[in-house]
């Protein structure tokens, strides 16, 4: 058997899950005004979780730590009290599948595929082609006013996802972006870091020029937290040279200058004049914590949001967006939702769902961070350290930068449309890396497979670091 064929034989039972990130390219189908028509990467996820579970039930193997069930599990008790408590169960029942998949199926299938580090690295590396695929869409659309509807031109990047799901190529777009940055700062090797921070400089323009003030935040926020993980004086230094380039991006070469301007200029205009789309999302968010109040403990039902968005919305809102572009012709898009997760969640399942997801997300992102800092001095984030001895931590960078990135965007989106798998197969990332313990992610441990013999558990809230164990570190 060849390289090529041992590489493929190798990676074989992780193909499905780079199968869904590959699917994620094909342009979704018309799912009319609402845009909720299923995808085939929806549908990959599914054939995903039932891959997983057939491997389960021929291992024989526990599938998941105490720890990891539970973190993974907390979401099923906001989502099912929510729907029992719905004014209207049956209408929240597609509601319970769609959190369950994203938020609990998909990522514990992600968890249990993932072997090693090479396979995390791999889908890391997925997760980079995508966006790149995407982005080139964008760029051409961009550069040949070819995309959606934006300040009445047609030059949104909006890649394969459509005029209907603007957040769809940033989201890609910027996921590829902060993994390439964790896999830059992380990869012991030279050749891999200047091959990341290539795909991470070629990221940059279609993700300015898909217009997301959320993508723009989120993604400044996870890069400044990998590069502080990494250093404070690579960090400074990053900055710097990052801020030179805006300017001669933006302000020397005017690539899309004054959209730009204008757009970043939005982002804090909240008082005086604010734009429609800024006027919406408050009145939106002020309508979801106004279903907080009348049903505190578990929200007005899943899929509950635009039943009683207008009784409790001010008349500033308006009654859609426009859409157009992009092969599209102008249509009038409904405000589904407040545009805000944390706040879908509260208006939703109330109370007790925001702390079943929220506080499982906090928990993967706090043992993520423990994990990380616990390495070994040698495989610790910092310059010169990636490589010096011990196994390196690109794996930990990427997972908690993914993260970060999520929950900042989340205060600025909510899931909805194709980009939502990438969404939970990020949450699987920052699982595996956060709650496995170590005796299963060490990188020689790649033919033990799904599931994981009972010796392999640990107590304790986080498990140990990956790779780290008894002092030593596995490479």
């Amino acid at each position: 058997m060849g390289g090529t064929g041992r590489m493929v034989w190798r990676a074989a039972p992780v193909l499905p899950l780079l199968a869904v990130v590959v699917l994620l390219a094909v342009p979704p189908p018309d799912g009319g005004p609402g845009g909720t028509g299923g995808t085939v990467a929806d549908a990959a996820s599914g054939l995903l979780v039932v891959y997983t579970a057939a491997r389960l039930l021929r291992d024989r193997a526990r599938p998941l730590s105490r720890t990891a069930a539970v973190v993974l599990g907390l979401p099923v008790l906001g989502v099912c009290a929510a729907a029992v408590a719905s004014y209207d169960p049956a209408a929240s029942l597609p509601g319970v599948v769609r959190y369950l998949q994203v938020f609990v199926l998909v990522p514990a299938a992600v968890v249990l595929l993932l072997r090693d580090r090479r396979d995390f690295r791999l889908t890391a590396w997925a997760l980079v082609g995508l966006a790149l695929a995407q982005g080139a869409v964008g760029t051409v659309q961009n550069l040949t006013g070819t995309g959606a509807s934006y300040m009445g031109e047609d030059v949104r990047a909006v890649g394969t996802f459509g005029a209907t799901d603007v957040m769809g190529m940033a989201t890609a777009v910027a996921y590829g972006l902060v993994a390439a940055v964790a896999l830059a700062l992380g990869s012991p090797g030279r050749r891999g870091r200047a091959v990341a921070l290539g795909c991470a400089a070629l990221l940059l323009f279609p993700l300015v020029v898909s217009f997301s003030r959320g993508a723009w935040i989120a993604t400044v926020a996870a890069c400044a937290l990998l590069l502080v993980l990494s250093g404070p004086l690579r960090a400074l230094r990053v900055a710097l040279v990052a801020g030179a380039a805006g300017v001669v991006l933006v302000a020397g070469l005017g690539v899309g200058s004054q959209p730009v301007t204008e757009r970043v200029a939005s982002i804090s205009q909240v008082t005086d004049a604010p734009d429609r789309s800024v006027t919406d999302r408050y009145t939106m968010w002020a309508a979801a914590v106004g279903m907080w109040r009348s049903e505190p403990l578990t929200g007005v039902g899943l899929k509950g949001f635009p039943a009683y968005r207008d009784a409790r919305a001010s008349l500033a809102l308006s009654s859609g967006s426009d859409t157009a572009g992009a092969g599209r012709d102008f249509a009038r898009q409904p405000l589904l939702s407040p545009h805000n997760m944390y706040l879908l969640i509260l208006g939703e399942q109330g109370l007790l769902g925001l702390l079943a997801l929220a506080g499982g997300w906090l928990a993967l992102l706090v043992c993520g961070l423990r994990r990380l800092w616990a390495a070994p001095d040698g495989a610790r984030p910092g310059p010169g350290s990636a490589g010096r001895r011990g196994a390196p931590v690109d794996c930990g960078l990427v997972a908690v930068g993914l993260l970060g990135w999520q929950l900042v965007d989340f205060a600025y989106a909510d899931i909805g449309g194709p980009a939502t798998v990438l969404t939970s197969l990020v949450l699987g990332l920052a699982g595996w890396w956060a709650l496995e313990p170590g005796a299963r992610i060490r990188a020689g441990d790649g033919a033990r497979g799904v599931g994981r013999p009972r010796s392999a558990e640990r107590g304790g809230v986080c498990p140990a670091p990956a790779g780290v164990e008894g002092g030593a570190v596995h490479g």
